[in-house]
């Protein structure tokens, strides 16, 4: 069989006199070496990027973290300076891009903002500048020049018991490299929480009556998914639901053929 593919959602950054569609390295890496699959990087030209084409070619969808965060505005909050930087194009890719990998049974896995555009493309809210929150954790990384610090695993999560996620870890803690100033606020339609922080924070979520693996954490496997164990289980997971699609719609392919 054909390695399966995962299209992976791009930001959109302006530097060297170019706009350029990218996405950072170790999504891609954690992709290729621990869940098996090729990754594809989607450009976000929102509306003319014609789903249905993408889902013939590929097997499992990846949203990636950004330092951008989704518009307020498509969540009925006001769009402010402080909350940014935004990227409306990637908005406008990701968010139709999640509801038809839902729809139509496609294996995704939403991290960091990706998680947060799950939430929004389901009906859900965010909460900013959660660390200004009485009683939150300041989940925002630590200052440093070295991004080892920065994405330094360092803070537990528990995991419930009878979700994805507690089949793969069995329920309990966990440590991860939670790195973010906004989280779930209200939940979006069909979502369960997986995952919370101790201070009560949504760290995972996955989609209630899925037709294949859909999950959001809003923490960094793909960081650490060589090395780390947690890390590497859930994308391990995912290239597991990723080849199973590729195989289910192989031998659908095959039976059409005969």
């Amino acid at each position: 069989m054909r390695q399966p593919l995962v299209a992976v959602s791009t930001d959109v950054r302006q530097f060297d006199n170019y706009v350029w569609h990218a996405a950072p390295q170790q999504y891609l890496e954690a992709t290729l070496s621990v869940a098996n699959a090729l990754p594809i990087m989607v450009p976000s030209f929102g509306a003319r990027v014609d789903l249905g084409s993408l889902f013939a070619a590929v097997d499992g969808v990846l949203i990636t973290g950004s330092r951008s965060n989704v518009n307020p505005t498509l969540y009925g909050a006001e769009a402010t300076e402080a909350n940014g930087p935004y990227d409306p194009d990637r908005d406008s890719t990701t968010l139709p891009l999640i509801r038809a990998a839902i729809d139509q049974g496609i294996p995704l896995l939403a991290i960091c903002r990706g998680i947060q555009e799950l939430n929004v493309a389901l009906g859900g809210t965010l909460a900013t500048e959660i660390q200004e929150q009485e009683g939150t954790w300041d989940h925002r990384a630590p200052p440093s020049e070295d991004q080892d610090v920065r994405f330094s695993i360092r803070q537990p999560v528990i995991i419930r018991e009878g979700t994805c996620l507690g089949d793969i870890f069995c329920p309990r803690e966990i440590m991860v490299n939670s790195v973010h100033r906004q989280a779930i606020g209200q939940l979006g339609n069909r979502l369960q929480v997986e995952a919370t922080a101790p201070d009560g924070t949504v760290e995972a979520v996955s989609v209630t009556g899925s037709k294949a693996f859909a999950v959001g954490v809003q923490w960094h496997p793909e960081y650490w998914a060589k090395s780390d164990d947690a890390s590497a289980r859930i994308f391990k997971a995912f290239g597991d639901a990723v080849r199973q699609h590729a195989a289910q719609r192989a031998g659908m392919i095959s039976e059409a053929a005969e």
